[in-house]
């Protein structure tokens, strides 16, 4: 009987154990709710959402108060993307340790976390803008395109924040490892159907082409190959950026990590706010 209780213990006890791991596990869900995390369940929400944008605020701090609403705003929406995005919230006074464990130095300070990795978060602050940014992050390193409709639905989707390269007639294996790469800076595409309209809108004559597309200042470059990854890759590169663009807070980052020279011209603004950096 004795051995009989100490099995019978050790089976409840092992399924006790399983079903904390699996409630433990299964805790974290995108359901629009912005998370409140602290020193206590910072890593678990992080290993468990594959993407999190966390916002390290101040309760004293105005700007931390004006953002607030703004992601409170924005989590069911990014909450019902086909890849969900969650919103968490870590009060930076409270657990001062997690903060400069991540390098916290200032607020409001945005985060985004990709499968546990994190990085700067460099875009608009707005709830619809800042939804539009985030999409890229959600989206398929490379979105496979088969009609004219379909590239025009992807490129009007795409939005201005990041420059867009469709692969006229090439092979998603082509461009795929780069298309990860440099998923964070860019949206990426192949076409296999499309008309001779697409290649008289886009300015090109011949596939396969890779195209360079930047909505908000109407630049457009085309590659014709080689199509090895080494001239592929010097391609991207050269055309991430416009050829002329503001500087400003945005720009600044992206500026730095190019490593073009750069130079500088200073003219009068008209437009009033568009001198504020």
């Amino acid at each position: 009987m004795g051995g009989l209780t100490v099995w019978f213990w050790a089976l409840t006890s092992a399924a006790a154990i399983l079903e904390a791991s699996v409630s433990s596990s299964s805790s974290w869900v995108a359901d629009g709710t912005v998370l409140e995390l602290d020193d206590s369940n910072f890593e678990s929400a992080i290993s468990a959402l594959d993407l999190v944008l966390v916002d390290f605020h101040a309760p004293w701090c105005p700007h931390s108060k004006s953002l607030s609403p703004q992601l409170d705003a924005a989590a069911p929406m990014l909450a019902s993307l086909k890849k969900p995005i969650v919103i968490a919230k870590v009060d930076a006074d409270k657990s001062t340790s997690l903060a400069c464990k991540c390098g916290v130095d200032g607020y409001p300070t945005l985060k985004l976390f990709i499968h546990g990795v994190p990085q700067e978060y460099m875009g608009p602050r707005k709830a619809d803008l800042l939804v539009r940014y985030l999409k890229k992050f959600a989206a398929p390193d490379v979105t496979l395109l088969d009609s004219d409709s379909a590239i025009a639905d992807f490129v009007g989707a795409a939005g201005t924040f990041f420059p867009i390269y469709v692969g006229f007639g090439l092979d998603e294996s082509v461009i795929s490892k780069l298309a990860l790469k440099y998923k964070r800076k860019a949206w990426f595409s192949v076409a296999k159907d499309f008309s001779e309209d697409v290649m008289l809108l886009y300015d090109f004559d011949n596939v396969p082409a890779l195209v360079s597309l930047h909505p908000s200042c109407d630049e457009r470059y085309v590659f014709y190959g080689p199509f090895e990854e080494e001239f592929l890759e010097d391609f991207i590169k050269q055309s991430l950026l416009p050829l002329a663009m503001p500087i400003n807070h945005d720009t600044l980052k992206s500026l730095d990590d190019d490593e073009r020279k750069i130079m500088l011209t200073i003219v009068e603004d008209e437009d009033e706010e568009s001198q504020r950096i």
